[in-house]
């Protein structure tokens, strides 16, 4: 069948966020604002990262790399999203769909192992402070991060090549602003029960690690801060958590929704309100729950503007 496809050059229409043909100009301006302010925030977490030495922290190294996953996982659908909501039914052919599909599928999966990296460091240094320096070293911090790569690119291999195997018509307008896994299993005219099967046992299980691995962290931390004796280091703490919580919930809840059923329930107006959560707007609030709320990076952010303002009136 793979073969089949590459010869065939199936082509398919992206009708966008919204159904009919007409353009969305105030949708449009409200998604290209929100996507400059993920680009401004999450590029500024990188670059101030890189750049200041008080940002060393394991926290801060994760932060970096969740930022840079964040900018480029929008990048991959927001500017199609765009495109649509001017001009609805945009052509899109075979490897250009499959190529956003891989990208698409590898920085979501990354995202949610980084997450679950930072609620590990985050449970090492409420629970274990006195141990934190020798449990987070820079290579155990390296070796989450890299593995948090691999693993989300061997994932979303292994179901881009199965999805695309799949026979598809000639034309077929796809019901979405991206060429996402449940839409193309809709749209296949061939057997779909290997990726369907795939998807429901290693995805979930790719997947759900993760969560659980969230889950069992912040446990972790709210027992810890219920022994907290003073009601100011118990606000604190929850206020915190809880805001780190709620972007979780809705990441993962967002996911598992539309990615986790099966495909004779796919209802595409639902799949694509439950995509614009976790692909453009958890990603933009990711730098200002989890970063920029900080005294550090306020601190950063402060001598960065110092040293712009000294540098021009040198």
């Amino acid at each position: 069948m793979a073969v089949t496809n590459l010869t065939y050059q199936p082509q398919f229409q992206l009708l966008g966020l919204m159904d009919g043909a007409d353009a969305h100009p105030l949708l449009f301006l409200l998604f290209l604002s929100i996507y400059l302010l993920n680009a401004l925030g999450n590029l500024s977490m990188v670059v101030l990262v890189r750049s200041d030495g008080a940002l060393c922290s394991p926290m801060y190294y994760f932060l970096g790399h969740l930022s840079l996953v964040d900018v480029c996982f929008t990048t991959v659908t927001v500017p199609r999203l765009l495109a649509t909501l001017l001009q609805p039914g945009q052509a899109v052919s075979f490897q250009a769909c499959f190529v956003q599909m891989y990208f698409f599928v590898a920085l979501g999966i990354t995202e949610s192992y980084l997450l679950a990296a930072m609620s590990y460091d985050r449970a090492v240094a409420v629970c274990r402070p006195l141990h934190y320096s020798a449990i987070m070293t820079p290579w155990r911090c390296l070796l989450l991060v890299a593995a948090s790569w691999a693993v989300s690119h061997l994932h979303s291999l292994l179901h881009t090549l199965l999805i695309s195997a799949l026979s598809y018509p000639s034309s077929a307008p796809v019901r979405h602003f991206f060429c996402d896994m449940t839409v193309m299993l809709s749209l296949a005219t061939s057997d779909t029960s290997a990726a369907e099967t795939a998807i429901f046992s290693e995805g979930l299980t790719v997947v759900l690690t993760p969560l659980l691995l969230v889950s069992l962290s912040y446990t972790r931390i709210l027992v810890a801060v219920l022994r907290v004796q003073t009601t100011g280091g118990r606000r604190r703490a929850f206020s915190t958590c809880g805001a780190h919580l709620v972007v979780v919930s809705l990441f993962f809840g967002s996911v598992l929704s539309v990615y986790f059923r099966p495909s004779s329930s796919y209802s595409a107006r639902y799949d694509r309100m439950a995509s614009v959560v976790y692909a453009v707007v958890t990603p933009t609030l990711n730098p200002f729950i989890y970063s920029l709320r900080n005294k550090e990076v306020k601190g950063a952010l402060k001598r960065g503007f110092r040293w712009r303002a000294a540098a021009q009136v040198e």
